[in-house]
């Protein structure tokens, strides 16, 4: 097991939208060099963990992965709550460029649910139009990606897990935005958490008891 002292921030990173666009294909690709095969859908909610070295500091990426439950052949949006969000550093929204209704749903309930959820307004998003590598079915156009990304103020990648492309290059631009927001930044270092706990012990004293102690 990791401990603490192996790494100086620790961040939490979100990947929503619909089912079966590849959001655990894109985590796998990222987190492994082997060949990411088709995957079955994941069901609640699954995370990965992954150590990475930008600029001379250790991060630990903490990667959630959540679901749709499909429901007599329909999506039902379940509105995750909001200690699911809580405290996220960064959001990746991902779409499949060959299903144009998974790019709808992104700005019709994904997005919103962000707006209300997410806890800090500094909390980086990146869009993500995934399965670029079905060039010949695509549905959604890279410019009406990119003006969705314009709109909402954050990067946008076309990426493929099945070929890598861009996969890198977004998770990279995710993390770099993270250490460059203050307070994302304060709230993933692991010494201020630790001089935090500190603080609260110091508070509570050493012989501390609840009234029916």
């Amino acid at each position: 097991m990791m401990g603490n002292n192996s790494f100086d921030y620790s961040f939490k990173v979100l990947l929503i939208g619909d089912s079966g666009v590849g959001k655990s294909s894109l985590l796998l690709s990222f987190i492994s060099s082997n060949p990411v095969q088709d995957l079955s859908p994941t069901i609640g909610v699954d995370f990965k963990i992954k150590q990475v070295t930008v600029g001379g500091k250790k991060l630990k990426l903490t990667m959630w992965d959540t679901v749709c439950f499909i429901a007599a052949g329909q999506e039902r949006f379940g509105i995750l709550t909001s200690s699911y969000y809580r405290g996220a550093h960064g959001i990746i929204l991902v779409y499949d460029v060959t299903r144009r209704e998974t790019f709808t749903n992104l700005l019709d309930i994904w997005a919103k649910e962000v707006e209300v959820y997410s806890t800090d307004h500094e909390c980086v998003r990146i869009l993500v139009g995934n399965k670029v590598d079905r060039e010949s079915e695509r549905a959604v156009t890279r410019e009406e990606g990119m003006a969705l990304a314009q709109e909402h103020r954050c990067s946008f990648f076309e990426c493929s897990a099945k070929t890598r492309e861009n996969i890198q290059q977004c998770f990279k631009e995710l993390i770099l935005k993270i250490l460059e927001a203050p307070s994302l930044l304060r709230d993933g270092s692991v010494v201020v958490k630790r001089q935090i706990m500190k603080q609260k012990q110091g508070q509570e004293g050493p012989h501390s008891r609840g009234c029916c102690s």
